[in-house]
């Protein structure tokens, strides 16, 4: 949830760094921080709090010099305080450092760094880097650096600079993103492209182990062995306008609202003229044809869409699909071999645990392919196979246009999963993507008529409880519109299998718990409406997501929210705009501030 931003350039130094700051605030955090090198000194500014705190005070750092480095702070060695935050400095006040990540066995090297004379002034994990690098240094900040990560054990994406090597920075990477961002006559770095994407699409992502020295001229990249390698240049395929709010008054409405074109720039191209579904960025070597088993890992959002992903696959390919929460995938050591295809979904690419669950099913000798939507993740590069959603930019935490186009790549991976194994006719999946595509005039129905939700949102809002039920594809849906309402709003919600609602939940009903139930035309409506029946029975408010055209609902229920007919199948997708814009509705009534909850 950190964020980083260092720079070297001609630019105005606290300008560009606290502009970067700002950029990367939808990351979350609770503490802030900037260190500038001027003259013989550097300067540091801290708070606790937003970056508002942060600017109240930016006068008194110099407006200039000849490097710099800001942090954004998400607590969790030590609480949220001025001391806790970063950028951290050495004893002599001579080297400072920002880190993302966590640092496993800093406890023990915390206490054999004060045996050794080193002040700490802070409770977090990440100031024994610091002090590491102090103790290392001998004139190289990178060789200090690089002997430095050698004693630590956990996760960092680190950037440092040294009084002795002005105009210089030097960051290192492991299992935390961070990127060189490559100007003319200037250089960042950053955690995220939003850091640095006013001034340069340019990038290279460091890999696992990656060390790099820059300079406003260029760069020197090293890998984990100390030896100089040359990555990937990316280009990023979003602008400025992705970062601004464009007229909204949040990055989360903004992004609701980019869901059609979202969901057909995901289907975009992926129909050959032979009819079959095409992926340009699968690699010529991934064979699909031997795969007898599948298995979903995400977590949040991408575990509700990779679900939803199960439905539609053991339809189109006749096979068992599972699908694990990644950060308990490993605890049962599930059993894996070559026949079972790994399908990891990460909206970042850089979801830890989801990391680690391709990892192990490598090691297991299992496939993996990753349905991410920024290129050049890690995910993207260690797996086996990818897939791009092609969303663009999220600012906002919640995820919403991220949650759409993955569910499009999935149902897409289907169809051509299912072709490749020689088990769907030509026919039926040139039929199945055309249905796809108009999904997209399907989504922007929903968002042109909003009256009911926020008619809905207007009841209840005050509500602290909050039940979703759904059955067969739409209890997934249930699950993520109970995650988008207590993520942004703070209210207790559960989402719930329909079918399961007397076995617990019932017992908590009354006239101020309002049930949100997901009862589109489709074969398990008629067992859904009698949950509607046993809710209203017990006093509860009902709020019915429903088929356009279902009058009869209104009769029964307090309030129903209208999405357009689609193929059962289909339905969650126009439900999603739906669900999250009651829950950013619900969120604003509340004095919510939905982009960063």
């Amino acid at each position: 949830m950190c964020g980083i931003i260092g720079y070297v350039g001609p630019r105005p130094l606290r300008e560009t760094l606290f502009r970067g700051l700002r950029r990367l605030e939808y990351r979350g955090y609770d503490s802030a921080g900037l260190a500038i090198m001027a003259g013989d000194r550097l300067q540091v500014l801290k708070r606790k709090g937003n970056l508002d705190a942060l600017a109240q005070h930016l006068s008194t750092l110099p407006e200039d010099g000849t490097a710099g480095i800001g942090h954004t702070r998400w607590a969790t060695h030590g609480p949220p305080s001025t001391l806790n935050a970063h950028p951290h400095l050495d004893c002599r006040g001579e080297i400072a450092l920002v880190h993302n990540g966590i640092i496993e066995n800093f406890s023990a090297l915390r206490e054999e760094l004060q045996s050794r004379g080193h002040v700490f002034r802070s409770q977090t994990d990440t100031e024994v880097l610091v002090h590491l690098v102090e103790e290392n240094y001998r004139g190289d900040l990178l060789e200090a650096v690089r002997e430095a990560v050698k004693r630590v054990t956990g996760t960092y994406a680190l950037v440092a600079m040294s009084l002795r090597e002005p105009g210089v920075l030097v960051g290192a990477r492991m299992d935390n993103p961070l990127l060189v961002g490559l100007g003319e006559g200037e250089m960042f770095l950053a955690s995220s492209s939003t850091a640095f994407l006013e001034a340069t699409r340019r990038a290279v992502s460091l890999e696992n182990g990656d060390l790099v020295r820059v300079t406003r001229d260029g760069f020197q990249l090293l890998d984990a062995t100390g030896r100089q390698v040359e990555r990937e240049v990316l280009e990023f395929p979003y602008d400025v306008s992705s970062i601004e709010k464009g007229g909204y008054d949040d990055f989360m409405l903004k992004e609701i609202y980019e869901q059609p074109q979202a969901w057909r720039d995901t289907l975009r191209g992926r129909l050959g003229p032979d009819g079959k579904i095409r992926f340009e960025e699968m690699k010529p070597s991934f064979q699909a044809r031997d795969v007898r088993r599948i298995v979903f890992v995400a977590c949040g959002t991408s575990f509700h869409a990779a679900l939803l992903g199960r439905y539609v696959m053991e339809a189109w390919m006749d096979v068992p699909v599972e699908v694990d929460i990644a950060s308990e995938f490993l605890y049962r050591e599930p059993k894996l071999d070559p026949s079972c295809l790994v399908v990891a979904v990460s909206q970042s690419g850089e979801t830890m645990d989801t990391k680690t669950a391709v990892r192990w099913a490598q090691k297991c000798g299992a496939p993996t392919l990753s349905v991410v939507n920024v290129m050049g993740s890690m995910m993207a590069r260690e797996s086996d196979a990818v897939v791009y959603t092609r969303a663009g930019l999220e600012i906002g935490v919640a995820a919403t246009k991220t949650f759409t186009a993955q569910i499009a790549a999935i149902y897409l991976l289907g169809l051509y999963l299912g072709q490749e194994k020689g088990l769907l006719e030509p026919d039926f999946v040139i039929s199945t993507f055309r249905e796809l595509e108009a999904l997209g005039g399907a989504l922007e129905e929903v968002l042109e008529d909003t009256d009911e939700v926020e008619q809905a949102a207007d009841r209840y809002c005050r509500c602290e409880d909050f039940l979703f039920l759904g059955r067969n594809i739409n209890y997934p849906m249930a699950m993520e519109g109970a995650l988008k309402l207590k993520e942004i709003s703070y209210i207790h919600a559960e989402g719930y299998p329909a079918g399961e609602m007397k076995h617990g939940p019932i017992a908590l009903l009354h006239p101020g718990f309002p049930v949100v139930i997901l009862i589109p035309r489709d074969g398990v409506y008629a067992k859904t409406r009698v949950n509607v029946e046993e809710v209203k029975a017990r006093g509860a408010p009902v709020i019915a997501v429903a088929t356009r055209g279902d009058d009869e609902l209104r009769k029964v229920c307090d309030e129903v929210i209208y999405v357009p007919s689609v193929r059962p199948q289909f339905n969650p997708v126009v439900m999603a705009p739906a669900l999250q814009l009651l829950a950013a509705r619900t969120a604003k009534l509340r004095g919510c501030n939905v982009d960063q909850p």
